[in-house]
């Protein structure tokens, strides 16, 4: 069992129950339904609800199960981000991919960088030094 804790960017609040992260999400057609996602970093097992359709490359709208905010990167419109506190009370901030069937994810802590899934190559944001990340808008 996962002793990190996921914590909403927003509100704080818990969004791991049990061995789950649990977010609202809403599909392209605007339904909406609840998205369990495997709270290991690099694990893209998830569990949703069989009438809660979306497509591989479809873009899935993520938000906080709590207070609604949703629960996207201000620097990359294709990323979700959420906290993570680990069993140490180290803190990360986890930015995931929101399309359907793209395994991308990133756990960054201070200056540190750990990614993981074989489309993260597309998100060059992660790569930059910070000296050229300053000039980007956030």
């Amino acid at each position: 069992m996962s002793k990190n804790h996921f914590l909403c960017p927003h509100c704080n609040g818990h969004l791991k129950i049990g061995e789950y992260i649990v977010l609202a999400a809403r599909n392209s057609r605007k339904e909406r339904g609840l998205v369990l996602l495997h709270p290991e970093i690099g694990n893209y097992t998830s569990i949703k609800h069989p009438k809660f359709e979306y497509k591989i490359g479809d873009s899935i709208d993520f938000y906080c199960p709590l207070c609604q905010h949703e629960l996207h990167s201000d620097f990359d419109e294709n990323l979700v981000y959420v906290n993570m506190i680990d069993a140490n009370g180290k803190e990360s901030d986890i930015y995931f991919s929101r399309i359907a069937g793209e395994k991308s994810t990133f756990q960054v802590s201070g200056e540190t960088v750990m990614e993981t899934g074989e489309h993260s190559a597309r998100y060059t944001y992660f790569k930059m030094s910070h000296k050229f990340k300053r000039f980007l808008k956030k």
